[in-house]
């Protein structure tokens, strides 16, 4: 069986968590550069009031996803998708403390049912590299990282979409926006 850009997180992730509570860490550590936790999930210095007060009402779902991304990442943005009613939630981040070397992306389904989702998460070029997840999942999608020079992550762009089923017209969460802050 091909592994596949899902299988290869998953085994990513499996060996991640092994490892983290071996060491007895939960979560990616606070350095003294970010400053802010939530959860003992570190904060990117420019995350927004908005994205701390989710971070702080889910404080599962943020080390969850955290953990997808790696140590080395900070929450950078979550968003309720799409809107308060909350089908699913974005969430987004960084890595790179001297600028943006990393973003991850994942795509939370919070609808309570397996829906068709894709997350997308593409660098900032005339031709973007991206790294897309996309199927019928009832937990989540993702983690898609990219990595690269700061020029390629600053104002990198996520694509987020949930719908009933893959063949539905209408989506129930169709978002496109920047996975980091972009000046």
């Amino acid at each position: 069986m091909p592994i596949t850009s899902r299988s290869r997180y998953f085994m990513r992730s499996a060996v991640a968590a092994t490892t983290l509570a071996t060491v007895g860490l939960a979560a990616p550590q606070v350095s003294a550069a970010e400053g802010h936790s939530v959860a003992g999930v570190a904060l990117s210095p420019t995350a927004s009031k908005a994205t701390r007060t989710i971070a702080a009402s889910q404080t599962a779902a943020v080390r969850a996803t955290a953990n997808l991304c790696g140590s080395s990442y900070v929450l950078q943005s979550a968003e309720r998708l799409p809107d308060a009613r909350r089908f699913g939630t974005l969430f987004t981040y960084t890595r790179g403390s001297a600028g943006y070397t990393g973003a991850c992306a994942v795509f939370d389904n919070n609808s309570g049912t397996p829906k068709y989702m894709k997350l997308k998460l593409c660098t900032n070029r005339t031709e973007p590299r991206c790294d897309t997840d996309e199927g019928t999942f009832s937990q989540y999608a993702g983690p898609v990282t990219i990595t690269g020079t700061h020029s390629e992550i600053f104002c990198s762009k996520f694509t987020a979409v949930m719908k009933s089923s893959k063949t539905a017209t209408a989506a129930l969460i169709d978002r496109v926006d920047y996975a980091t802050p972009c000046n």
